[in-house]
């Protein structure tokens, strides 16, 4: 199935469903773009400030990362969007020839207002004082700049303005993500808020669309009953894809259980995002459940903290067992890395804090999940997940 957009300027965003598994609700498929296509399910690497941390982008098109999710509050405060948009747009200033996804600057709301999902899981969702969230109304988010201090108002407009100005084939609407531990009335509060942004959000995308796809963003943390109707909300505007947002729970398996309940009601012909998580053991529930793509620092990050991803699991480079083994990482691995770099040198660079350190080792854990999704593809074609 092929869904194409009513609008003669996003013709060329599009999703094609290639085969959906008779084992499971996994699905093969292709999302177009207009720089290229996204073979689903596919991993999705962050680069926050426009760069994969420790990479340049002619190595991530060598490793072959499809798609590429940066930051719009990072981008907002450094270098600016009108720096970015002189440019050429994102894709021209990073030298990135694929496609490119940008957030809306929500996720900030969240973890400066309460300090990242690990403390606000300990803090039972209490705002931090003094943080850089001054204040969230019914027009935006006053915040400040953690760069110069100074103070910024996103709205669900500006959001837009600044994501039109990066160019990235694929936007998301402004929304607030509450945390796990909120009261029921303060969740439905900012739930009911969210929709009103997303819709204001799509409004300001649909003045000037110039070929970029805009994903909803589907809320409720882990009430179920608020997650479906979030679904019923969204469906009624034209937006291009579904990404799941929000508190998803405290442990995987609420998660799972969250994402099971979901799925059925997002409507199928439309390509689904999973913000934010992307470690190989959710994955692995996951997939199964028809999600297309998903988003994590998690591989990169694991990479310069010397754990290289591998068929028989987590290797921990930095121990000393490694350092005269002159086998490559992974023997079958393709990438730069193996073919060209012991465990041993890989071992000694980590000892002695050489920055090519990051550089090999996230080379390394990227193609391994470029590897793992290709082979989960290949499995649901054969009906085997």
């Amino acid at each position: 199935m092929s869904l194409l957009l009513d609008d003669p300027k996003q013709t060329d965003f599009s999703f094609e469903l290639i085969h959906k598994s008779t084992k499971s609700n996994a699905r093969v498929g292709k999302i177009h773009t207009p720089h290229g296509v996204i073979n689903t399910p596919g991993f999705v690497a962050v680069g926050t400030n426009g760069t994969i941390k420790a990479l340049d982008s002619k190595m991530v098109e060598e490793i072959g990362l499809e798609l590429l999710f940066c930051n719009t509050y990072h981008l907002l405060l450094q270098p600016g969007p009108e720096i970015v948009k002189n440019a050429g747009g994102l894709h021209t200033f990073m030298n990135r020839k694929s496609p490119i996804i940008t957030d809306s600057g929500g996720f900030q709301v969240f973890s400066l207002a309460y300090g990242g999902v690990a403390n606000e899981l300990k803090s039972s969702g209490k705002k931090q004082t003094g943080g850089s969230v001054l204040k969230i109304t019914e027009e935006g988010v006053i915040f400040r700049s953690y760069r110069d201090g100074r103070k910024i108002l996103l709205t669900p407009e500006t959001s837009i303005d600044i994501q039109k100005s990066l160019g990235a084939d694929i936007i998301i609407p402004l929304d607030e993500l509450p945390p796990y531990h909120i009261s029921p009335q303060a969740l439905l509060e900012s739930f009911n808020r969210t929709h009103r942004w997303e819709i204001r959000s799509l409004n300001r995308h649909l003045e000037n669309p110039q070929r970029q796809a805009m994903y909803a963003v589907v809320h409720g943390g882990i009430n179920d009953s608020l997650r479906k109707q979030s679904i019923q909300i969204l469906a009624k505007h034209p937006f291009d894809g579904f990404s799941i947002g929000g508190s998803l729970g405290k442990t995987k398996d609420e998660m799972v259980n969250m994402l099971t309940n979901l799925i059925p009601h997002i409507p199928r012909e439309f390509p689904t995002h999973l913000l934010g998580i992307g470690d190989l053991p959710s994955l692995e529930e996951i997939i199964p459940l028809g999600i297309d793509t998903f988003d994590s620092s998690y591989p990169t990050k694991a990479a310069r903290h010397g754990t290289l991803f591998t068929e028989d699991g987590p290797l921990k480079i930095t121990k000393s067992l490694y350092k005269q083994d002159l086998a490559p990482v992974e023997k079958n691995c393709r990438c730069h890395t193996c073919k060209n770099y012991s465990r041993s040198y890989i071992n000694h660079l980590f000892a002695s804090h050489e920055y090519t350190a990051h550089t090999l080792a996230s080379i390394h854990n990227l193609t391994y999940m470029m590897r793992y999704m290709e082979q989960k593809r290949e499995d649901i074609l054969q009906n085997k997940i």
